[in-house]
């Protein structure tokens, strides 16, 4: 176990650095572009096309990355984020942001299958759950402590950039300086949404609308902080507080679910979520105790639904289409982030800052609604017959991408259960 953990022990450092930069730069845009006076409209459309760029490096990454081997191209991925970081704090104009923006979704998909592919070829059947935790530890480590740096240094100057532009200049040495083989080509995942459905149509449209809350939380949360009156430190403890929450809030949320039906726990945690929108939406409370107290109840729910709906689809997957099916699952969850900031934003500019919550509010109403109404169309699986429950990256903090899944293996248990029942229906018709 020491030997394995202490192979990518170099990269995992990289790695803080890297998570520590995206989130220092996804909370400082959207404050410096408020500050700027940039529209709501505009501020959505830079998670926007952020998220579109990520869709479309989980497609093509794979291939830029055959053809230069991961050492190579992992630095230059990195290069051309911490590129376009020094840059936003020079062109300071929204057009250059959003399109910047994109290419910075575009390299962080990169990076990402990059890490987390090199972590699974090193990863053993005994490491494996322990390298995820640690990797999913430090994903969350290194955004938190971005997001507090805000409060460190004023906005309007181009320091923070700068800062930003350092972490990824240090997240690239340790793979750079590291004698380690360099792990197995990139596979690509294709998005098939037909077998998506037919293999769960809860977990299917469930992903896609939490990819429409998170991603217009995720983008304009920190717009919506700055709208209802809370300085640049209220509004980093609100958005870590969030990530914080639904990290503790994950472990219970799925012990639940593998002992009940899992679109009853998907439905309640939705219905949770949708209150605490609604009473910000309504409310619009001023207080910053109140409004962090509602935001980090609404974190706590929303953060467990992506990996409770992965699950869902996982009890009706076969091993052999486990990748593909948690893959497009991603992808689709990508769709949805891009979708949601496209919709937060002009809904914010037209009514409030609160609004940004009747969003998510209706997202979650949705999924309560359809989880309910398939539980009673579809029988749910037997307790001991589901996946086990897998602990995933908190959707605010992060996206992962179609190699994160086979970091994080299906139940050893179950998988070498359906083996060994092959492996008799082999020897009985042979």
């Amino acid at each position: 176990m020491k030997r394995n953990l202490l192979s990518v022990a170099a990269l995992l450092f990289g790695t803080l650095f890297l998570f520590m930069g995206n989130g220092l730069q996804g909370i400082l845009l959207p404050v410096r572009g408020n500050l700027e006076g940039y529209a709501t409209t505009t501020l959505g459309l830079l998670g926007t096309s952020w998220a579109a760029g990520f869709v479309i490096g989980c497609l093509v990454a794979p291939k830029m990355v055959g053809r230069v081997g991961h050492v190579r191209a992992f630095s230059g991925f990195i290069s051309i984020i911490a590129i376009i970081a020094l840059v936003s704090g020079i062109a300071v104009h929204p057009v250059w942001w959003v399109l910047l923006r994109a290419v910075t979704g575009f390299a962080t998909a990169g990076t990402s299958m990059i890490i987390e592919s090199w972590l699974n070829e090193r990863a053993t059947n005994e490491s494996r759950g322990a390298i995820f935790s640690l990797y999913i530890a430090i994903t969350l480590i290194g955004v938190v402590a971005g997001q507090m740096m805000i409060p460190l240094e004023d906005v309007r100057t181009p320091v923070l950039f700068m800062i930003c532009g350092i972490f990824y200049c240090i997240a690239m040495l340790p793979t750079l300086l590291s004698t380690a083989a360099s792990p197995q080509p990139l596979k690509a995942v294709k998005l098939d949404l037909r077998a998506l459905y037919r293999n769960s149509p809860v977990s299917c449209l469930g992903i896609l609308l939490v990819g429409i809350a998170n991603g217009a939380y995720g983008t304009l949360g920190a717009v919506f902080g700055a709208g209802a009156g809370l300085s640049d430190t209220s509004i980093a403890i609100m958005m870590s507080s969030t990530i914080f929450a639904g990290a503790v809030m994950q472990l219970p949320a799925g012990r639940l679910s593998d002992r009940i039906d899992r679109r009853y726990v998907l439905a309640a945690m939705s219905a949770v979520a949708a209150f605490a929108g609604l009473m910000l939406a309504v409310l619009h409370p001023s207080s910053p105790v109140f409004i962090i107290s509602l935001v980090v109840l609404y974190g706590a729910v929303a953060n467990t639904l992506y990996p409770i709906a992965v699950a869902h689809a996982n009890d009706y997957a076969s091993s052999e289409d486990f990748v593909k099916v948690s893959g497009g699952l991603l992808l689709l969850y990508g769709i949805g982030t891009i979708i949601g900031p496209t919709i937060g934003g002009p809904v914010m500019s037209v009514a409030s800052p609160h609004a940004l919550f009747l969003v998510t509010a209706f997202a979650h109403v949705l999924i309560t609604v359809y989880a309910i109404m398939r539980s009673r169309v579809r029988a749910a699986i037997p307790a001991g017959d589901r996946d086990a429950y897998t602990t995933l990256p908190t959707a605010t903090s992060q996206m992962m991408t179609p190699e994160s899944m086979s970091l994080a293996d299906r139940n050893p248990a179950k998988a070498a259960e359906q083996q060994q029942q092959q492996d008799d229906a082999a020897l009985k018709y042979s």
